[in-house]
């Protein structure tokens, strides 16, 4: 179920929340000219915000890490609209709310880390960060074969 518990809604509450997300999506589907006239009938400001900074850093040549299930299912809209348009993101982390881990299937991306987490606050982009600075200075920084003289496989 792509409709999770979010910050803590459980049981009855849950079901509702389910049951009213089907039946906006069932509404606005049939409706909707494309992947941004669905976010301008069910997104938020916030996830519009992150749709333009996504498009914003992806014109400037800039990379993006996702964290979360909330950047991400903005992120889904470019990507519903171009599969390239993600080519410069990663995802910091897989969040435990399960249509992540679904969404993450959808639009083809693997997530740097899978903790569990539920934090938010750009936890996981975060730690992403610190990995992928490392794995850069460790690139950037390593002898070429010439450099180290190796003249070739052994």
């Amino acid at each position: 179920m792509w409709t999770g518990p979010g910050t803590g809604v459980a049981g009855a509450a849950l079901e509702i929340k389910r049951r009213v997300v089907g039946q906006a999506l069932a509404r606005h589907r049939r409706a909707a000219r494309d992947p941004f006239d669905m976010l301008r009938r069910l997104g938020g400001l916030e996830f519009a915000a992150i749709v333009g900074a996504v498009m914003a850093a992806r014109l400037g040549r800039v990379p993006v890490v996702l964290d979360g299930f909330a950047s991400t299912a903005a992120a889904a809209v470019l990507y519903a609209a171009d599969p390239h348009a993600l080519d410069h993101c990663v995802v910091g982390h897989v969040s435990a709310e399960p249509g992540h881990r679904l969404l993450l299937e959808q639009i083809g991306q693997r997530p740097l880390f899978d903790l569990g987490m539920r934090l938010g606050e750009a936890s996981g982009a975060t730690l992403a960060l610190a990995v992928l600075k490392a794995a850069t200075a460790c690139h950037s920084g390593m002898a070429t074969f010439a450099e180290a003289r190796v003249s070739g496989p052994s």
